[in-house]
């Protein structure tokens, strides 16, 4: 029996007549070594393999020759390589207490902003009674709503805010972690020294700002948004010590500046929340929804 080669691609064979052929004259398909049919070949000259079929059915051929190979043209722009790549998924680790109060201080973060604000606007109306006192008597159900308003917000704020400082602080821990593990490195600082730069009255007025400059460094966008923060915070710590002072204070028009001097120190500490949020979501490459953040691709056209 004479020798044939076996097509890679359409599994014609083609006898061999003379030297062995290379492309099959049907699909220009690889041919692969001769071989005797019904002949068992030793697995060191066999560079193809056995397939079982059932009996009576034939190997599926290519009809026609191949296509020619032509530059491709699209209808539309082309989005390989040009889509970031999917995060790498976390699900399967095991999330440290540290992990679970960082996820925490985008909400407490939240809440914080809105008590502010809500302690903003009852100091606000509370100088609005006090204006119109001057001349009409207010009733003492206003006077309630207005007493209300400023204690609920008094109260919840600044409990809502340390809870969510130290979610804070356990947010910047992580990221710290994960920026300099991404350079195969360890965080110079110890969790221990930015708790306490961080937590610490007056020592948190520097460190905090400095902690993030270090997280910052290779995020030319988030280092200006750092400095506005840090501003803000010094002018909110500030703010406050005036405040507390200036409570001393007894007169009736000492009082009234009083009000107004809360209302401030309420809409910075409000604006302090909200920056700390923005600043956690450009680290993490979010928008403030927390959404992904859809990245401006720039391509040179000829």
């Amino acid at each position: 029996m004479s020798a044939v080669q076996v097509c890679v691609r359409c599994a014609a064979r083609w006898p061999v007549v003379g030297a062995p052929a290379q492309w099959c004259p049907g699909c220009r398909g690889v041919l692969l070594s001769p071989t005797v049919p019904g002949r068992l070949e030793p697995a060191a000259r066999r560079n193809f393999r056995w397939i079982a079929r059932r009996p009576g059915t034939t190997p599926r051929a290519i009809a026609g020759p191949a296509a020619p190979d032509t530059t491709p043209r699209y209808l539309q722009m082309p989005r390989w390589g040009l889509a970031d790549p999917a995060p790498e998924s976390d699900e399967g680790a095991l999330q440290t207490r540290t992990q679970r109060l960082a996820e925490l201080a985008p909400t407490l973060l939240g809440a914080t902003a809105v008590l502010f604000l809500l302690g903003a606007a009852g100091e606000l109306f509370r100088y609005v009674v006090l204006l119109r006192n001057r001349t009409t008597l207010i009733s003492p159900t206003v006077l309630a709503v207005s007493d209300a308003v400023v204690f609920t917000a008094g109260v919840l704020a600044p409990l809502v805010a340390f809870a969510a400082a130290a979610a804070s602080v356990a947010w910047l821990l992580e990221a710290r972690r994960t920026t300099w593990r991404r350079v195969g490195r360890a965080d110079p600082r110890s969790a221990v020294a930015v708790a306490f730069g961080c937590l610490v009255p007056v020592v948190n007025l520097v460190w905090p700002g400095v902690f993030l400059t270090e997280l910052a460094r290779d995020e030319p966008g988030v280092r200006p948004l750092v400095r506005w923060w840090w501003a803000t915070w010094v002018a909110g710590g500030v703010l406050l010590v005036v405040s507390l002072v200036w409570r001393s204070h007894d007169s009736l028009q000492a009082r009234a500046n009083g009000v107004v001097l809360a209302m401030v120190v309420d809409v910075v500490a409000a604006a302090v929340a909200v920056l700390t949020l923005l600043v956690m979501r450009r680290v993490d490459r979010l928008d403030l929804a927390g959404r992904p953040r859809a990245r401006t691709r720039w391509m040179v056209a000829a």
